[in-house]
């Protein structure tokens, strides 16, 4: 479920990942409560429920939930920052062009899905009255197996739904330059998702002058729950501090 952990005037908005679920940011949003933050994870619509909900969403919906959510954090707070995982990474970039954010952290976002997957892009949304559901056979990069015991995510991944994923991504690239917040970039040598060199390109296009990438050594590509996540919380929670006193 969505969860809202109430706090000081600083607002985080947690964004999951595909096909993850609110409870992939929940420890990070605990640990920013304890630091004195309010945090509020949402829930990406078609997750967190059945595969077959996936498989009606569309970009625009997840662009107006975390819409949705910053303007309930604005209600509250005095600034908004935005922090994604994955998918949520490449919304919470995309939209930090678009709305008036103080700060954003992007965790293992891609800046492109593998070639196969852009390949197909053209007939995907044809081939997925045929082929409704891809079941991942990639072997496992997490670092932590009892942490991933505890993961929630469809096994699945609806073929119509990774359409929507490439297209927001493709939003993303044109947005990069028109970001002018604090941003803060994060992700692992040994994301087996997302190689670590994306992270890099993304950097270098995002418009904004206060920008950082920090690279870990040994977690997989759920950087808030897999084994170096108490890094990921100081980090996160060390960049929602400096934006609060106008030190990011």
């Amino acid at each position: 479920e969505p969860f809202l952990i109430p706090g000081g005037e600083t607002g985080c908005l947690l964004i999951h990942g595909f096909p993850g679920a609110p409870e992939e940011m929940r420890w990070l949003g605990s640990h920013l409560g304890r630091q004195g933050f309010t945090a509020l994870g949402i829930r990406l619509f078609g997750h967190a429920t059945h595969p077959k909900d996936l498989i009606r969403a569309r970009k625009q919906d997840w662009m107006a939930d975390v819409e949705d959510g910053y303007h309930i954090l604005r209600g509250a707070c005095e600034r908004v920052i935005l922090v994604g995982l994955s998918l949520g990474g490449a919304l919470a970039l995309t939209m930090a062009s678009r709305l008036p954010v103080a700060g954003v952290v992007a965790m293992a976002a891609p800046y492109r899905l593998p070639s196969l997957a852009e390949r197909l892009r053209p007939i995907l949304p044809a081939l997925s009255l045929v082929w409704r559901y891809r079941v991942p056979t990639e072997p496992s990069d997490w670092q932590d197996k009892e942490a991933e015991a505890l993961n929630v995510h469809y096994p699945v991944q609806p073929v119509r739904a990774i359409a929507e994923v490439h297209d927001l991504i493709a939003c993303m690239r044109a947005s990069l330059p028109k970001i002018q917040a604090p941003a803060l970039l994060i992700y692992s040598k040994v994301d087996g998702a997302v190689p670590f060199e994306q992270g890099n390109i993304i950097l270098e296009q995002i418009g904004s002058e206060r920008k950082e990438l920090v690279l870990l050594e040994h977690s997989g590509h759920n950087l808030p729950r897999d084994a170096e996540r108490e890094q990921v919380f100081n980090l996160v929670a060390g960049f929602a501090r400096h934006v609060e006193e106008g030190t990011a």
